[in-house]
């Protein structure tokens, strides 16, 4: 009587395809993808390695994120108005939630403009282009809130 194939297990030893956090860090220490494989991923690339660089801008980002909402609640104590609608929904009710949401919404976008890092945009700007953009906005953004708030604190 013959076995075929697929009654064979020849394995030995655990099986290496359980998600667990030992995969995780492996994977996270020796990243295989840092560029496409094929001639159609020159513009759109999958890969599971994103540059080193991008760490300080996205956390810095996230840490300006973090100040945006401190001086928006800052300033609509002394009669300033959200003007994001989608934030406006939560501020007023309920500063946890709308801390969650703010935090959620810039992290979720963040894994976007790094996940798109190593893309080229419109055929021609770089991915990580955006990431920068971003954090200059945010900047702005910033230094606009304190410049409103020392109006608002010498009327």
């Amino acid at each position: 009587m013959f076995l075929s194939a697929m009654e064979i297990d020849r394995r030995s030893g655990p099986d290496r395809r359980k998600t667990t956090f030992a995969a995780y860090w492996h994977g996270a220490r020796n990243p295989r993808r840092r560029g496409g494989r094929r001639a159609s991923d020159l513009h759109y690339p999958v890969v599971d390695w994103y540059s080193a660089r991008l760490l300080i801008p996205v956390f810095t980002i996230l840490v300006l994120c973090v100040l945006d909402g401190l001086l928006t609640v800052t300033l609509m104590k002394h009669g300033a108005a959200e003007l994001n609608p989608l934030m406006a929904l939560f501020l007023p009710h309920d500063l946890a939630w709308f801390a969650f949401f703010k935090l959620a919404l810039t992290g979720a976008g963040l894994c976007v403009l790094v996940a798109c890092s190593r893309m080229k945009l419109f055929r021609r700007i770089p991915g990580e282009t955006f990431v920068y953009v971003v954090l200059g906005l945010y900047c702005w953004l910033v230094v606009y809130e304190l410049h409103m708030l020392e109006l608002a604190a010498t009327v």
